[in-house]
């Protein structure tokens, strides 16, 4: 399989929420920026640079096992993501910026997305005609 890279569009939530109560005037700080889909990484990895030009404040830490070993990373408050019209709410964890960002298996399994590895890109889920949709298990 190929590489796989989208364009994401990214918010910051608390300003979003504090715009709608009223107690932001300011614009809501968003960009849009490339992120590498890697289905072999757990969650949503953005560069400093990215965390810098939202704002984000840090909310604790983690630590990932990386190619070099376990490394603790700081994680950041969430942010509202958008991806081919799909929208999700994602903690964030830094990452250098020599280091791409990373849209890792959570964030694409609550948007309903899969990678289609002969197109080498990112698709709605096939199973599920393309409507976005959550598994659930019942006994």
């Amino acid at each position: 399989m190929g590489k796989v890279v989208t364009t994401i569009k990214l918010s910051n939530l608390s300003d979003a929420t504090l715009f709608r109560a009223g107690a932001r005037k300011d614009k809501i700080r968003e960009t849009s920026v490339e992120a590498l889909v890697d289905t072999g990484a757990t969650r949503l990895y953005l560069k400093r640079s990215v965390i810098r030009t939202l704002g984000l404040r840090k909310s604790g830490s983690v630590v990932s096992q990386t190619t070099n070993g376990p490394c603790r990373r700081s994680v950041y408050e969430p942010v509202k993501l958008e991806l081919m019209k799909r929208r999700g709410t994602f903690d964030v964890v830094e990452v250098e910026d020599t280091v791409p960002n990373l849209l890792g298996q959570i964030p694409l399994e609550y948007l309903d997305f899969v990678v289609d590895p002969r197109a080498q890109k990112l698709i709605a889920n096939p199973e599920h005609r393309g409507r976005m949709m959550t598994e659930e298990f019942r006994n």
